[in-house]
């Protein structure tokens, strides 16, 4: 007997009709579980308790999220619609289904968005003194300064293309901002369109000096400044001299950004990505149009008809387009409208750092105190942003650049900044003579050309760079540093080799290690530098590499040791023992690993999941998932850390990475997780994770059907907020 369809509205299947763990029923849909991931990001925005500009940012984030989305997600199911792709998703649903209940849940979410910033936020910014201007509302000082900086910064930029029988509706570039004007010729008495980008190499606010900011009894006000549109709407007089204007509407488009390429095909994988970004720079088809309401139907179809959309794809919002560039508010030198600065501490058995060589801005070296004296005395573990990354994981790697007893270092670079003082490191231990290995990832999406770049650098400079497996992305974070230590020097036969390690859950960027919670391990236990050596040799060689010593390593035997995991505590649950389970993750796709949680949930495992994004595990399922709960965590710092525990009977076993369980992470990607062993990092890892379970002030509790409680502190509970409270440890003295 076959099972009713499940409703993509969320609501809880009938357990009773089957046991198959794998049916589509128990499965929440993957695309609506990321739309209810945002829906969190943006009530960070409406929460009266978020500082302000801190929620203009989350805001921004909220748009730019979306745009992200509909560029891969959203676009990737119109592909697979417009191929006839007719294979259903793990809770059985087909493209076009979930195009429609996309469509069907976004846009009021966006509507809610947008009428929250013009309602409530932009009012709150006025009496802050950061004055958001509409053109109507400026005085006529504003209205000559404006006019100026049109004719001196703005009109030489502007290019106007008229669309008529000599010219086809031109190109929208991607995410671009642009005037839809329609004027009326007074000699032939014929309307005609044309259309202006919005430039955006210019700012979008203009911002207009102190003297002419609103009055108060105290001071001239913040800030105030007119979005850039504005000045162009209404000055286009100067753009179609001798033509009536009618009328100008904004828009902005949002194409397919994902791209594929046959890369067994490719002779030249750097020359292939870079054609691949040079085509994603045009763009591919339109998937979401966003106009203003006061845009007439006429309009509005012209836009449609020329960039074959539907009406689903169009979204029409009251107010300011594109909320994504409130970001730059955050940088205004307002602190009492932002969180409390936060900078990331030195923990005491790093202390040592602060002692710095002056020319080379990197520890002094003193043999009692250097950082492998350190790893050497025992496994570090380090908890970014609350501990230093730059003090800990980018020291270890620029005095490994520098120390005379390094023979090597290899490392794996998913994503870093363009100024990134590790690829400086790398280029600098090139130099010095150390033989120097480099994975670069190309295939990070939306980060190739800047991967590009630096891997040239790097190249240039000596490193040994490698762009990883054909077919595979290479998404974990490991560093491999090889040191010749006692006896005559790197050049003697004396002393030993010993190979030091740092495996982590984030990348090695410190612009984003001060903004994303991550946890590492820095070791130099011989098992794990075995491991890394071969992780090595299967990464830039031609290694079939199968067992590994402590390593879980995907696609190779990380997927199957997960299941291992799980099955342990089933089987300890079944013998009469406690099982318990706790991961945390950034997201919980994958339906294998999902069925065999609900295995365990019905042997008494408890099992407690804190998943920041997407998860497609129904909790709280009688029969099937009632001893399973699943918070997701959205705050300051976005929570970004792998961390696995499982009970095991009493002899606990921890672990960390990079992967998350999704497909990818477990099949097309090639990434390592690690068993921690040193005592003290357990307690520690144990710590993080029972403090995340008890917060009661940015957590969400997932429902069976999909939506998500906050869990808010009772009248008789202490108020618990996890990334405070981390702060607080990284500062404590103890």
């Amino acid at each position: 007997m076959s099972n009713p369809k499940p409703s993509l509205s969320g609501k809880i299947p009938d357990i009773q009709s089957s046991l198959n763990l794998l049916d589509p029923q128990y499965f929440l849909n993957r695309e609506l579980s990321w739309l209810e991931f945002n829906r969190r990001v943006l009530y960070e925005a409406i929460d009266p308790r978020t500082p302000l500009l801190e929620r203009l940012k989350f805001m921004a984030i909220f748009s730019s999220n979306l745009d992200e989305y509909f560029m891969v997600r959203v676009s990737g199911l119109r592909e697979q619609v417009d191929a006839g792709v007719a294979q259903l998703s793990p809770d059985g649903f087909t493209p076009e289904e979930q195009l429609a209940a996309i469509s069907q849940r976004l846009h009021p979410l966006v509507k809610q968005q947008h009428q929250h910033f013009e309602d409530v936020l932009r009012p709150l910014m006025a009496t802050h003194g950061i004055h958001l201007r509409n053109f109507t509302d400026l005085s006529q000082k504003q209205r000559d300064y404006l006019q100026q900086y049109f004719e001196e910064r703005i009109f030489p930029v502007l290019t106007p293309l008229a669309v008529d029988p000599g010219h086809p509706f031109p190109h929208i570039s991607n995410l671009s901002l642009n005037l839809a004007v329609v004027v009326k010729d007074p000699v032939r008495d014929e309307e005609r369109f044309a259309r202006i980008k919005v430039p955006n190499i210019l700012p979008r606010f203009i911002v207009f000096p102190k003297d002419l900011h609103p009055q108060n009894d105290n001071n001239t006000g913040a800030w105030t400044g007119i979005p850039l549109e504005q000045a162009i709407a209404h000055n286009l007089e100067f753009l179609f001299p001798g033509m009536t204007v009618q009328e100008c509407h904004l828009f902005r488009i949002t194409r397919d950004g994902d791209f594929e390429f046959q890369e067994e095909e490719a002779d030249d994988l750097l020359l292939a990505i870079e054609q691949e970004i040079s085509k994603r720079r045009l763009g591919g088809s339109v998937v979401r149009l966003e106009i203003q309401s006061s845009m007439p139907s006429d309009v509005k179809n012209t836009l449609m008809d020329e960039m074959d959309i539907t009406e689903k794809d169009v979204y029409s919002l009251d107010g300011l387009l594109n909320l994504r560039d409130l970001m730059s508010f955050i940088s205004l030198p307002l602190p009492e409208l932002k969180d409390p600065p936060w900078t990331p501490v030195i923990p005491n058995r790093l202390k040592w750092v602060s002692d710095f060589d002056p020319e080379k801005n990197i520890p002094r070296l003193e043999e009692s105190e250097d950082i492998f004296a350190i790893i050497r005395h025992r496994d570090l573990m380090v908890h970014h942003p609350y501990e230093s990354f730059t003090a800990s994981v980018q020291q270890f790697i620029t005095q490994s650049a520098y120390d005379p007893s390094v023979l090597a270092i290899k490392m794996t670079l998913y994503r870093t900044s363009g100024d990134s003082p590790i690829v400086k490191a790398l280029i600098a231990a090139a130099e010095n003579g150390k033989q120097v290995v480099a994975l670069v990832e190309l295939k990070a999406r939306f980060d190739e050309e800047n991967n590009i770049n630096w891997a040239r650098k790097l190249e240039n400079a000596g490193v040994h760079v490698v762009y990883g497996l054909v077919g595979l992305k290479t998404h974990t974070k490991i560093v491999l540093v090889v040191r010749q230590e006692g006896g005559g020097g790197p050049h003697s036969l004396e002393g030993r080799i010993r190979r030091y390690v740092h495996i982590g859950t984030g990348n090695y960027n410190p612009k984003t290690a001060r903004l994303y919670t991550d946890v590492g391990l820095l070791s130099c236990r011989e098992d794990l530098g075995a491991d890394l050596t071969d992780l090595f040799n299967y990464l830039t060689g031609y290694s079939r590499q199968h067992t590994y010593r402590k390593l879980l390593v995907a696609p190779v035997n990380l997927r199957e040791q997960m299941i291992t995991y799980i099955r342990q505590e089933i089987h300890h649950s079944q013998a009469g023992a406690s099982g318990q389970i706790i991961a945390k993750m950034n997201s919980l796709v994958d339906p294998t690993l999902i069925s065999i949680l609900y295995e365990a949930s019905q042997a008494g495992v408890q099992i407690d999941l804190i998943v920041r994004g997407i998860c497609c595990l129904r909790p709280g399922l009688p029969g099937i998932s009632e001893n399973i709960r699943v918070i997701s965590l959205v705050g300051r710092f976005l929570e970004h850390s792998r961390i696995f525990y499982f009970h095991n009977n009493g002899q606990e076993q921890l672990l960390i990475g990079s992967a998350d369980w999704m497909p990818r992470n477990l099949d097309r990607r090639v990434e390592a997780v690690v068993p921690v062993e040193e005592p003290g990092i357990v307690k520690d890892l144990q710590a993080i994770l029972r403090t995340l379970l008890a917060d009661n002030y940015q957590t969400w509790e997932l429902q069976s059907d999909g939506s998500y409680i906050p869990r808010r502190a009772t009248a008789n509970e202490s108020l618990n907020i996890a990334q405070q409270r981390f702060m607080e440890l990284a500062s404590s003295p103890g």
